[in-house]
């Protein structure tokens, strides 16, 4: 059971409340305004050479803090650098904002949650416990998860540090690849329809193993019932 009282501290819900402001105001300030950070990326990054990589990784990490679509982030790393190059880079970029926003929601959202749940959240956290590596593995593989959102929820949700990480690290690769290689076949035609039929394959691959995952998972906890 959780030690925490029912009540929600007053600086639990304003961290919680903080968190979910900012988030809305700078998604509604980057739509009103018509930015495209994906785009200024990378032509701030285009021809910068070396230090044109540091640059794109930590830009990428940053974006993905924000409502920032990180599949086209991954297709103009393919642009840049290649698929290889492109695939990895925006790996090691996609991690660090993954943890950004697992760590922005731990600390600033998960004992509001708790204690408006009166709670309850404990229950959840049972289950993720159990099988928290094989339900992080199994929406990122599946592509109906935004990333984004998904990075702050883990953080919300009682995931242990070591499963979102795993989980995240082995989940994202497929994606990775598959829109590196539609960003890297560029306007060559047989590139991009190589490309698709790549991040075709991909997708519905990796999606029917989270599928599986998920499923079993859902098994597993069936039979990991308390004995009364």
């Amino acid at each position: 059971m959780s030690e925490h009282a029912p009540g929600a501290s007053r600086g639990d819900v304003l961290r919680l409340v903080a968190l979910l402001a900012v988030f809305v105001a700078v998604a509604l300030a980057l739509q009103l305004s018509g930015w495209d950070g994906p785009q200024r990326l990378r032509e701030a990054v285009d021809g910068t050479g070396a230090w044109g990589v540091v640059l794109f990784v930590l830009g990428y990490a940053a974006l993905t803090l924000v409502p920032a679509p990180a599949s086209v982030l991954t297709l103009s790393a393919g642009a840049l650098f290649g698929l290889w190059w492109g695939a990895l880079l925006a790996w090691v970029a996609a991690m660090l904002g993954a943890l950004g926003g697992f760590a922005l929601g731990r600390r600033l959202g998960r004992s509001a949650v708790d204690r408006l749940l009166s709670g309850r959240l404990a229950q959840a956290d049972e289950v993720l416990r159990r099988h928290g590596l094989s339900a992080v593995l199994a929406v990122r593989l599946l592509p109906l998860f935004p990333f984004t959102p998904l990075n702050y929820a883990c953080g919300l949700l009682g995931v242990r540090g070591r499963d979102y990480t795993l989980g995240t690290a082995a989940g994202i690769v497929p994606g990775a690849l598959a829109y590196a290689a539609v960003g890297a076949s560029g306007a060559d035609p047989v590139g991009i329809v190589v490309g698709v039929a790549v991040l075709v394959l991909l997708t519905l691959g990796a999606g029917r193993v989270g599928l599986r995952l998920l499923g079993s998972s859902n098994g597993s906890e069936g039979d990991d019932e308390p004995q009364e």
